[in-house]
């Protein structure tokens, strides 16, 4: 699971820290002396909810402001505003500050260059989408020589920046340079850097995600705020499991479904997995990612949390995932099947069919326990080798739950 750190944030704890030029902010709640004193200097602001979502303000929910009695009920207004679905957890009150340019950068890591990117344009302040290409760059960053002043210049200057703008930015850029590789971030962007004439420049917004499982997220010592969700109890209670540990992955997100219960190893496999589920009528309940090879206790109590919330009512148990190169499949499959037979155990027995597919290590014994566990369970079984693509028997277990429903639909009167 991954940190997502927006706008407050980032002025809090990360831009003092790395020294990050930013503007002056106060957060709800906050005395109306304090509003006016802060409105008189800076002249004006920008109210913003405190939401980990992006859009803010296509949703109306972004304010300029003069009056300090209209900031203060402002403040509390956006506070309670609904922004995509999410509630903020609170509202803020940023200056105001003037640009000659509105400049976006970005630092994330760049599967075409292998490594480190850095992506600076200077029609900030939109999505980066839309901007054509030849109005950005893109240049790739050692990683272990890092990100200097030079390069940075060099890049603004090819944008049409030069000057003393061009050498405050480009320190700028440095550090946040310094802030993505010191703190484990998968990505950092600030759109805009609001940067004036006389060479001063601010980060305006911010958006970064952190490797949770990167050891120097936690160094940083920062107790990262709680956000209002819509996380169901099965969410909840993975993501606590899922902060436990670092050793296996442990991340699922509830789908709605009702059909097929799925125990996914590998990201890109889980979601060509999910996709096609869905497509073919699978419905599944939820979409999951338990790789990263968990030892035998983390992916036994992972597997007990799916079953505990979902196994009553699925038609089907989907175990699958492509061909492991490190992940221990006899130990995960003994997982499971330890956690399936103390769940019946529990709750009595039930008859859903169960389909496995995988491949890697300890494949053969892996088959052999689970293939006992389900013979004991008298469950139906159908188990698939690494030369099956998992879009096969993900189309596999969906005809199968379609199959079975089929009786019960043509006995219905119209």
């Amino acid at each position: 699971m991954n940190i997502r750190v927006g706008e407050l944030g980032f002025l809090k704890y990360l831009a003092p820290r790395f020294q990050i030029p930013t503007p002056e902010f106060v957060v709800e709640p906050v005395a109306q002396s304090v509003v006016k004193e802060k409105l008189e200097r800076w002249g004006s602001g920008i109210i913003k909810p405190d939401v980990l979502t992006g859009k803010r303000g296509k949703a109306g929910v972004v304010r300029m402001v003069t009056d300090y009695r209209q900031a203060v009920r402002m403040l509390k207004q956006v506070a309670a505003t609904e922004v995509s679905g999410q509630q903020p957890r609170t509202a803020y009150m940023v200056q105001a500050v003037a640009a000659d340019w509105e400049v976006f950068s970005a630092i994330t890591y760049n599967s075409r260059l292998l490594g480190p990117s850095l992506t600076v344009s200077l029609e900030g302040g939109v999505e980066i989408e839309a901007v054509d290409e030849s109005k950005k760059i893109t240049i790739p960053v050692n990683v272990f020589r890092g990100l200097n002043a030079y390069e940075a210049s060099e890049v603004l200057s090819k944008l049409g920046l030069d000057g003393r703008p061009n050498a405050t930015l480009a320190r700028c850029l440095v550090s946040q340079w310094d802030m993505f590789i010191s703190t484990g971030m998968l990505s950092c962007e600030i759109n805009p850097w609001r940067v004036t004439q006389d060479g001063g420049a601010y980060a305006c917004d911010f958006k970064a995600m952190l490797d949770q499982n990167n050891r120097k997220a936690h160094d940083l010592g920062i107790r990262w705020p709680e956000y209002p969700t819509n996380e169901t109890p099965f969410e909840e209670e993975m993501k606590t499991w899922a902060a436990s540990s670092y050793r296996g992955q442990a991340h699922v997100s509830d789908l709605g479904g009702k059909k097929i219960l799925p125990i996914l190893f590998g990201g890109g496999a889980s979601t060509i997995i999910i996709e096609t589920l869905s497509q073919l009528g699978g419905d599944p309940i939820f979409l999951s990612d338990f790789g990263g090879n968990p030892p035998y206790e983390r992916m036994k109590r992972t597997a007990a949390i799916c079953f505990k919330h979902c196994l009553a009512n699925a038609s089907l148990l989907l175990i699958l995932g492509g061909k492991a190169n490190n992940t221990q499949i006899d130990v995960t499959f003994a997982a499971i099947g330890d956690a399936l037979q103390e769940w019946i155990d529990e709750h009595g027995p039930i008859s859903i069919p169960v389909v496995v597919g995988r491949g890697g290590p300890g494949l053969v014994q892996g088959f052999g326990h689970l293939k006992e566990t389900l013979d004991n369970l008298s469950m139906p079984y159908v188990f698939f080798g690494p030369d099956t693509p998992i879009t096969m028997v993900a189309a596999y277990a969906a005809e199968l739950v379609r199959a079975a429903e089929q009786p019960e639909e043509e006995g219905e009167t119209p």
